[in-house]
């Protein structure tokens, strides 16, 4: 099958079209014929080198840990899906990803696509959703009345987590650029914050939860605006113990869980409407597309996910 692999970590230009055996599945897998995948700062962060030790992987790396498209086989244990069953998913985190026409993907890992998502969106979802909705719903416990400040609110993970704050019922604050005011207001953001214009510890206080989605300086100005055992969750640096004890918060890092049923959560949130991918720009499934993706990705400018359709 056709897969687009690393040989060894540097620039995007590591990015290699090649052919390589299609998966076999265990009695617990099936097996999904790839329709569409997304990019996402893991996959660049890993083809860079920055994760090795975390993910000490043998070459050649197949990158990409987003997937919707088709069931083609399934194992012997697997109950709950059906060949010819439409599913997105994040797999776990192998060197065989989904920069490719087929992954393997254990069943607790599945949810399956409503009809009327597009296998683009379906790719969009999993690796950003399942982040915003760990960090806003589970460890964040954030309640309806709350208020609640995601930086990054153009970002993928912060499209999600401003939409899923939103159907809790909290007041979502938001940093942005001004260019994307119109996006994350329609997402359902009550307070947009011009990050270019305005220093966000200045202009709010009294937060129940921060996301953070930038790390640095921002991470340690959060702690100002948060009410007294408030929570933050950042997905980019371990926060530092010191500062959340000085401020008098509490301050974790997540690194998301792969979780079939939250993803099917994500799914009927989709149904209803209240929840929503944003989709950047979709790039062909050649070597060049991937590389100008990781481009677009690397530049930190992309708002929403950035998708590769492998089969129309």
């Amino acid at each position: 099958m056709k897969a687009i692999v690393i040989n060894q970590y540097g620039g995007k230009e590591e990015l290699k079209e090649t052919t390589v055996n299609k998966p076999s599945i265990n009695e617990n897998q099936v097996l999904v014929e790839i329709h569409a995948t997304s990019v996402n700062p893991i996959d660049w962060k890993m083809r860079e080198g920055y994760l090795k030790e975390m993910f000490p992987f043998e070459f050649p790396i197949t990158l990409g840990w987003d997937a919707a498209g088709i069931i083609t086989e399934k194992g012997s244990k697997v109950k709950g899906f059906q060949k010819g069953d439409r599913v997105f998913t994040r797999p776990a985190t192998t060197r065989h990803g989904t920069y490719a026409e087929y992954v393997a993907v254990e069943e607790e890992r599945l949810a399956k696509m409503p009809d009327e998502m597009s296998f683009e969106e379906g790719a969009a979802i999993p690796l950003a959703g399942l982040t915003a909705l760990q960090c806003i719903q589970d460890l964040g416990e954030v309640q309806e009345g709350q208020r609640v400040l995601i930086h990054a609110g153009a970002g993928g993970v912060g499209n999600f987590a401003i939409q899923i704050a939103k159907h809790i019922g909290a007041y979502v604050v938001t940093t942005a650029s001004g260019k994307n005011e119109d996006l994350v207001t329609s997402l359902g953001a009550d307070q947009l914050i011009n990050y270019k214009e305005e220093d966000f510890s200045e202009a709010v206080e009294n937060i129940d939860f921060v996301l953070d989605a930038v790390g640095g300086d921002v991470q340690s100005k959060s702690y100002k605006v948060l009410k007294e055992n408030g929570k933050l969750v950042s997905i980019v640096e371990p926060p530092s113990e010191e500062e959340a004890r000085k401020y008098g918060v509490n301050a974790s890092f997540h690194w998301l869980k792969e979780n079939g049923k939250q993803l099917q959560q994500l799914a009927d949130l989709y149904k209803t409407g209240e929840v929503r991918p944003v989709i950047n720009k979709v790039f062909p499934f050649h070597e060049h597309g991937l590389q100008e993706a990781h481009s677009l990705s690397e530049s930190h400018h992309a708002s929403g996910k950035i998708v590769i359709q492998i089969k129309e």
